[in-house]
């Protein structure tokens, strides 16, 4: 079950470089083009790699645990509860919002796109920083789950 449980980790994290990477750049571009295909890709990455690969770290991450030799405890174990809580963030707050704000700059990039400049909304929409912040704050809590389930601080 280990190996499953970090195969589906290294699958969750391609999904997260496959999707923050390419948001990075649309943001980083002025290039209406490539900022639309840059998003297209991210967005297409979320589906294909992030949702994918949370959702098999997730199960093979509870079937670990509930295999495991000491018999964790899900709720009184602190360093695992701080990780539960961590992942539910991750997997109920800031993908949604983050996959919301990028299904929603990339729909204005495509129509800024279609009309040959940007519009106002797309503007607006690349303000927000949506899909930047959020899908950086996952990069970052991911870090932080792997140090909690490493050295079990609590």
């Amino acid at each position: 079950m280990r190996l499953l449980h970090t195969l589906a980790l290294f699958w969750m994290m391609a999904g997260v470089g496959a999707v923050i990477v390419p948001i990075w750049k649309a943001w980083a571009t002025d290039d209406l083009d490539v900022r639309a295909l840059l998003l297209q890709e991210a967005q297409r990455n979320e589906v294909q790699w992030l949702i994918p690969g949370m959702l098999a770290t997730l199960f093979t991450g509870v079937a670990w645990v509930s295999s495991a030799e000491p018999g964790y405890n899900f709720i009184r174990t602190g360093w695992l509860l701080a990780v539960e809580v961590i992942f539910a963030l991750d997997g109920f707050i800031f993908l949604p919002l983050m996959g919301v704000g990028l299904r929603r700059v990339r729909l204005f990039a495509l129509q800024a796109r279609k009309r040959g400049q940007i519009t106002d909304e797309l503007r607006d929409a690349l303000a927000d920083n949506v899909p930047v912040v959020f899908g950086t704050v996952i990069t970052l809590s991911v870090p932080v789950m792997a140090w909690l389930s490493i050295y079990k601080p609590f």
